[in-house]
């Protein structure tokens, strides 16, 4: 698919990984909608590069539904879908004074990263059937976010892991199932990148982590996630792929 004049939406596009995202798609002339629970954030990125930017809650249906229909009503019915948005946290099973984990903080990383990916997927691929067909017969394309955590997680990361190791089996069969509708869906898993929440850890820290992955010893840039999930756009033959971007990482328990 070309993305010049194709619109697009961008969960979580307000910052990190969706910001880079969402101004790499409008750089290549797509009309970018960016979805962001931080509304703020997200107009801040729509205004700079010419795009909206609208209020979503990726785990809330009439949320979700509002913004793909604000989006459509400005640039038209949207062909591409970078689910982006999502949280993570870190609980070891039993805690320190002996307690179990919350089972809410379990849930809610599930409901935003899993569920809430699977409601933004369901109800643009709902709309997107209906349109015409392009070239080899595609209608449109959607990204999963995913993590290598997803493969490797470490100590602590058992929601963050489940969540994410839950797109990575979505992946092929939502690619089978759409296949009919000539709708592609493809996962990049991150590894270790330089985001704002990177970014909150002490220097040391980040170059302690930047030094554990082989090649090349640094933390990954936004825009090379960005330059892969444009990527994955116009390749067509890509479809039902779990894409690992981690310079060769793999990490340890802990």
């Amino acid at each position: 698919m070309k993305i010049e004049g194709q619109a697009a939406l961008v969960t979580g596009g307000g910052s990190g990984l969706g910001e880079a995202t969402a101004r790499e798609l409008a750089r290549l002339g797509a009309k970018v909608a960016v979805l962001d629970v931080n509304l703020e954030g997200a107009q801040r990125v729509a205004s700079d590069i010419g795009g909206i930017g609208l209020k979503c809650d990726v785990t809330d249906t009439a949320s979700v539904q509002a913004a793909i229909d604000a989006a459509a009503a400005a640039h038209g019915p949207a062909r591409i879908l970078m689910n982006i948005a999502g949280i993570g946290t870190a609980k070891r099973v039993v805690q320190k004074d002996g307690s179990a984990a919350p089972l809410d903080d379990f849930a809610r990383v599930i409901n935003v990263n899993l569920i809430g990916t699977y409601n933004a997927s369901r109800l643009f691929a709902a709309a997107c059937a209906k349109l015409n067909a392009l070239e080899d017969g595609e209608r449109g394309v959607m990204l999963f976010t995913a993590s290598v955590a997803a493969f490797d997680g470490q100590v602590g990361q058992q929601a963050y892991s489940a969540s994410k190791g839950g797109l990575v089996g979505m992946t092929l069969p939502m690619a089978r199932d759409l296949a009919q509708h000539g709708i592609r869906v493809c996962t990049i898993a991150p590894g270790l990148f330089s985001t704002p929440l990177m970014r909150q850890l002490p220097e040391p820290v980040q170059a302690s982590l930047a030094a554990s992955i082989p090649f090349p010893p640094r933390l990954g840039k936004p825009e090379e996630f960005a330059a892969l999930a444009a990527h994955i756009v116009t390749n067509t033959h890509l479809n039902g792929e779990v894409i690992r971007l981690d310079g060769a990482l793999r990490m340890a328990p802990r």
